[in-house]
């Protein structure tokens, strides 16, 4: 078994993005319903395991102690709430950034209280809204490019979702975010090597421990993490001597924050950014080649909206259907499948009281795929969203609306972009036989390479 010392601070670290000094707590969790620890000292840690991931586990979980169950790290309890009416006030913000910047070692906030903190998350949030409004033909040149490549494709040939969205993500984020210095392919693929290697640590290595356990893993992983440290300050250093004002990273150099906090946001921008997008539409496209009805309703949307003229960013928010699309590819596929936070003060839940300092997990996970919040939960169905109780439901669990994080706005940009290209000019056929496996870590992923075929519209 894993040594629980390494394994209970890299575990929080990466659920709350702070090492948490708890205080003592009730064996009984407060009362709250749930498992008793296996092992007196690593608590249900190899109840975790033994699921093959948190997600699996709290699955499991909530399905033998209902909407509200507990269990245990060591001696301390956890709380994980499954349900809708449990899980509002989620803030996806201060867990994708807290928890990345945490887990890289960095400072959250900008050394100064909890006002720094929110100044700093803001800029961040401004940066990346910035580089939306000051670089969208650059989007649609990049979509465009690749639709181009796929139209060039005869009907049979197969078309690796994971592949080709993982690389539009990647030039779309680092030319975004860190400017033409990444036009080129060549930048742009040696970027992607050491991204990979850190992402997949991220991702899997720290959640089960395995990185501590190879010098050789974890030689590489660090080799991988000071490397990009050097491109993203280099990136910086030259576009402050250019002065230039259109991209991420231009934002946060006209703000307060120093050279390190400017690589720091950059690398979570560029880490997040990456797989959050690249899975939006990996998914979205997957399940789109599996309804050739929500195809053809899509493309009438876009038509009646767009006629032949490309999308523009004030159009995005008329493309209801298309929102409704990625909102349901989000549900589907579980994209973020855990949150979590520190409880700061003494709360509530149903009848059960949560102690000050407890740390909560929200299952979004279990939540998404709830049959009591949604009919049919394990059916791709859009239409649902077409109902104002679900899409409050969705808003609540902080996928839409004010509290949507930034990383996940930006994907909805670039995945819009995609459909309103792609499904005008193809349509999108399943590969007969395949079977999806997910990976449920940080970011719901393909556990293998997905595969689709295209056809010209007629």
């Amino acid at each position: 078994m894993l040594d629980f010392a390494i394994f209970a601070v890299t575990f929080v670290i990466i659920l709350v993005g702070a090492v948490l000094y708890l205080y003592p707590s009730s064996r009984r969790a407060s009362g709250i319903p749930g498992l008793n620890p296996t092992d007196e000292k690593d608590g249900n840690l190899q109840d975790i395991v033994n699921k093959g991931s948190l997600h699996e586990f709290l699955v499991s979980l909530h399905q033998e102690f209902g909407s509200v169950a507990s269990f245990w790290f060591g001696g301390r309890p956890v709380v994980s709430l499954g349900s809708v009416s449990t899980c509002t006030n989620i803030y996806h913000t201060v867990w994708m950034i807290t928890m990345l910047k945490s887990l890289l070692g960095y400072q959250s906030g900008m050394g100064g209280g909890a006002n720094e903190t929110v100044i700093r998350k803001k800029v961040y949030e401004s940066a990346i809204n910035n580089t939306l409004k000051n670089n969208f033909p650059l989007v649609l040149k990049l979509v465009d490019e690749l639709v181009g490549k796929w139209k060039s494709f005869p009907d049979a040939q197969h078309t690796p979702l994971c592949a080709h969205l993982l690389g539009l993500a990647m030039k779309s984020v680092t030319q975004l975010a860190l400017g033409e210095r990444f036009r080129d392919d060549s930048d742009v693929i040696s970027f992607r090597k050491n991204h990979d290697a850190i992402w997949s640590e991220i991702g899997k290595g720290y959640l089960d421990g395995s990185l501590e356990k190879s010098s050789s893993r974890k030689a590489h992983y660090e080799k991988a993490l000071s490397e990009m440290e050097s491109v993203l300050l280099s990136v910086a250093k030259d576009r402050k001597a250019q002065r230039k004002q259109t991209m991420f990273v231009d934002t946060l150099l006209q703000s307060s924050l120093t050279e390190r906090q400017i690589m720091e946001d950059c690398m979570v921008f560029t880490l997040a950014g990456c797989v959050i997008t690249a899975n939006l539409c990996i998914w979205a496209l997957h399940f789109l080649s599996t309804s050739e009805d929500v195809q053809d309703k899509l493309y009438q949307e876009l038509d009646e909206v767009l006629g032949s003229d490309p999308v523009t960013l004030d159009k995005i928010p008329q493309l209801k259907y298309c929102q409704q699309v990625l909102n349901e590819t989000v549900r589907t596929a579980k994209l973020t499948p855990v949150a979590a936070r520190l409880q700061e003060v003494e709360g509530k839940v149903d009848q059960h009281v949560i102690p000050k300092e407890t740390l909560v997990i929200y299952a979004l996970g279990v939540v998404l795929q709830d049959s009591d919040t949604w009919s049919a939960p394990y059916r791709f169905d859009p239409d649902r969203f077409e109902e104002e109780s679900v899409r409050k439901s969705f808003c609540l669990l902080g996928f839409s609306g004010n509290q949507t994080c930034p990383e996940l706005r930006f994907a909805y940009t670039i995945a819009t972009v995609l459909l309103s290209t792609l499904v005008r000019q193809l349509k999108l056929h399943k590969l007969k036989g395949q079977v999806m496996e997910v990976r449920s870590e940080l970011v719901s992923t393909p556990k293998d390479e997905t595969w689709i075929t295209v056809s010209r519209r007629s």
